[in-house]
């Protein structure tokens, strides 16, 4: 494979932000098995804007499945919140986003700390797979699974490592993630913009009744996908995600004559190169 071809290697995004918007911060968290490559074109979208944008790698992320299964939802959680609050501190107003279980953290973030806002792209908080209610057994008996699959995937892929497989223990963590953020929904209190795609293999419509539900928010707007699968922000109407986004954190950010705190500069990545490809799970 020539050097022109080969994957980016997975990694965190900073960009510090510049113009107009360089008092407005998103802090993006991307999914289970998945990395910020999966997330990188909405962050250079917004980055693009002015924006100040961050998107760390969690833990067990970006890796292998061997990797994975040695984390604790708590150091998937523990990660983003610190790029947040790192994000927040040098920011007049900080929002929070996410695909899949990246969503889920996001929600779980504008829950227990004053984000002014938060959008999320297929968010998890529910199962297909009923059996999910014995993974704290059943990881003892069978160590791994293959990964879902979407049948007709129109995604781009990224090389996020090798998740071939998996860990059963990760997708008991996974489960408790979303049974402790479901518990927090009702003191999320902020606009929160939801995309969610017509078709999902790997997150159900289950999820987003459940949000409705729960949420404490009396301003939420939902955005169909009606052409994309779950990794929506590499499909068809990731162009959709990223304008509705951008708009809905320009709108809902305070009024650009504030003072703002200092920025450290940070350069922003290329643009990621992208391959037909696999499915990123919640």
């Amino acid at each position: 494979m020539s050097e022109s071809s080969t994957p980016m290697a997975p990694a965190a995004f900073r960009y510090p932000g510049h113009g107009a918007n360089a008092g407005t911060g998103v802090a993006i968290c991307h999914g289970f098995t998945g990395s910020p490559l999966s997330v990188l074109p909405w962050a250079e979208h917004l980055a693009s804007l002015g924006f100040a944008v961050s998107v760390p790698l969690l833990p067990g992320h970006g890796t292998d499945w061997r990797d994975l299964a040695r984390h604790r939802w708590q150091d998937w959680y523990g990660a983003f919140e610190s790029a947040y609050l790192e994000l927040a501190a040098g920011t007049r107003d900080c929002f929070v986003a996410g695909l899949s279980m990246g969503g889920t953290i996001a929600l779980r973030t504008a829950a227990r700390h004053p984000v002014a806002g938060v959008a999320v792209v297929n968010p998890g908080l529910s199962f297909y797979d009923r059996r999910v209610r014995y993974i704290g057994v059943l990881k003892y008996l069978q160590r791994t699974t293959v990964p879902l699959r979407e049948a007709e995937s129109t995604a781009a892929a990224t090389e996020d490592g090798d998740y071939s497989l998996t860990p059963l223990a990760a997708v008991h963590e996974l489960r408790k993630l979303f049974t402790a953020t479901l518990r927090e929904l009702p003191a999320v209190d902020v606009p929160a913009l939801v995309f969610k795609s017509d078709t999902d293999a790997v997150v159900p419509a289950s999820s987003l009744d459940l949000l409705r539900a729960r949420i404490g928010s009396r301003d939420l707007s939902v955005v169909p996908l009606p052409g994309s699968g779950h990794v929506a922000t590499l499909d068809v109407d990731a162009p959709l995600i990223f304008s509705r986004s951008a708009g809905f954190f320009a709108r809902a950010a305070a009024p650009a004559g504030q003072p703002l705190p200092a920025q450290e500069p940070a350069p922003v990545r290329p643009p990621i190169p992208v391959q037909p490809a696999t499915t990123e799970q919640p």
